[in-house]
């Protein structure tokens, strides 16, 4: 399955199944850990081997997280946000600033590779020496290709009692990110359905 680092950044901020909302980047070391994860994904970041996050780039990632989420509730708008963040979401014209304004901190060139007997590909040349820079940009991309990409039709908020994360819909009557959240809402619904009949 193909991963997309937009959709995992929204995703750090998941139900802890306790009944609450856990954040993988609530810690330095959740961030460093959380990145480390995902270093294929940042390739030419300088998310190798001893990097280590600092409390500046946790924060900034974060901000950034806030932005995403409130493109993605005005993504998915008609339909509700995710209740994470759905009574404190960011003012969309402040995410949009906040997102181009970090792809833009990083000044890349595309250069093209092309190997002998291999097809050509295409990848971002950067200058900057600043790591974290590098990181917030590169996922600030990645959010900004989302966004104006065809998958963006397809982005959904789990409607999953407890649920908080945003998904892709892969058929059409997928209303769950995950069977769990499908089990969960049916279970949800019969009590309802139990409690009405008792009580009727």
């Amino acid at each position: 399955m193909e991963r997309r680092l937009a959709l995992e950044l929204a995703s750090t901020v998941r139900h802890d199944g306790d009944g609450g909302v856990a954040d993988d980047l609530a810690t330095v070391h959740g961030t460093t850990r959380w990145l480390g994860e995902r270093a294929d994904l940042l390739a030419g970041c300088g998310v190798a081997g001893d990097f280590e996050a600092d409390d500046a780039l946790m924060d900034e990632i974060v901000e950034l997280r806030q932005a995403v989420r409130a493109l993605f509730a005005r993504a998915v708008s008609p339909a509700p946000p995710s209740p994470a963040d759905a009574h404190r979401l960011m003012p969309a014209d402040r995410a949009l600033a906040l997102l181009n304004a970090a792809a833009a901190r990083e000044l890349v060139a595309p250069q093209l590779d092309w190997p002998g007997g291999t097809p050509p590909a295409a990848r971002l040349l950067s200058a900057e020496r600043d790591s974290g820079l590098r990181l917030v940009a590169a996922l600030a991309r990645a959010a900004i290709e989302f966004l104006a990409g065809p998958e963006r039709e397809r982005l959904r908020a789990c409607a999953a009692p407890r649920c908080v994360r945003y998904f892709l819909k892969e058929h059409g009557l997928q209303e769950w990110c995950k069977p769990s959240c499908g089990n969960r809402a049916r279970a949800a619904r019969h009590y309802r359905r139990q409690r009405a009949a008792d009580a009727g």
